[in-house]
């Protein structure tokens, strides 16, 4: 059986989704979470702790229509300069989300996985992290990867600077640097790419996330502010992607 579903209009999109055509690994941009709360003439942190219901619904969403993994852009590294009270406050919240959460995750067979400089987190939510990954790490329903003080940029430049540091060393010859080589040094070298990308809230940039994988993935933006996203959304946006035709460079007749 597919998702749960919770009214009418989830009823008839799940309706329209091809359980044979699913994306294997989706990334999802969160956001909008501050014109969200603003909008409601509340502080940021207010949105971002309203948008923990839509990582709920999102995730348990993925896991009942059977995609393998689910990644969500939670915290980069350009985020680290927002004011140190928001910083702070979003680290709190990450702490209290994972405590509470680690035993749904569990209950639902999910994995938990995190990409990025997690050395640059606070030690409190680093240490959380390693807890809740440890307590996951035999869950095989899916995986719920997040990305934390993560920038495409970084992970790429360290692949490189890995690389380069094998020549130097003699493991291995230029001419064998190629795509798999790549692959295989940058933090995300566990997981499928992408095939699916959703970012909420109208903007219409990649913000530093994932730029390697996303090579070849479609990609579905939304109006939705983040917090406002719930299943229905979800199922529109698979229903969009099911009915792209994926070439990656060829031609299909």
């Amino acid at each position: 059986m597919l998702a749960r579903v919770q009214n009418k209009s989830q009823e008839g999109l799940l309706g329209q989704i091809d359980s044979k055509n699913l994306p294997k690994h989706l990334a999802v941009i969160m956001d909008g979470n501050g014109r969200w709360a603003t909008q409601r003439g509340k502080l940021r942190i207010f949105g971002h702790n309203s948008a923990i219901q839509a990582v709920r619904e999102t995730t348990e969403a993925c896991a009942e229509l059977g995609i393998p993994f689910l990644t969500l852009y939670a915290f980069s590294t350009e985020n680290w300069q927002r004011p140190q009270k928001e910083v702070n406050a979003l680290m709190n919240l990450l702490v209290e989300s994972l405590n509470r959460e680690e035993e749904t995750l569990n209950k639902n067979n999910i994995k938990l996985e995190v990409i990025g400089n997690a050395d640059s987190l606070p030690n409190k939510t680093k240490k959380t992290l390693e807890k809740v990954i440890v307590q996951t790490t035999n869950n095989t329903r899916m995986t719920l990867i997040l990305a934390l003080s993560y920038s495409a940029k970084w992970d790429i430049v360290n692949s490189v600077k890995h690389i380069a540091q094998q020549v130097l060393d003699g493991e291995i010859e230029i001419d064998e640097i190629d795509e798999e080589k790549i692959n295989n040094t940058l933090t995300t070298k566990s997981f499928p790419h992408p095939d699916l990308l959703i970012r909420t809230s109208g903007e219409l940039r990649l913000s530093n996330f994932l730029l390697w994988e996303l090579a070849y993935s479609e990609f579905y933006f939304t109006n939705v502010l983040w917090p406002d996203f719930q299943k229905e959304h979800l199922f529109e946006a698979i229903i969009d992607y099911q009915k792209r035709n994926r070439r990656y460079g060829n031609v299909k007749e």
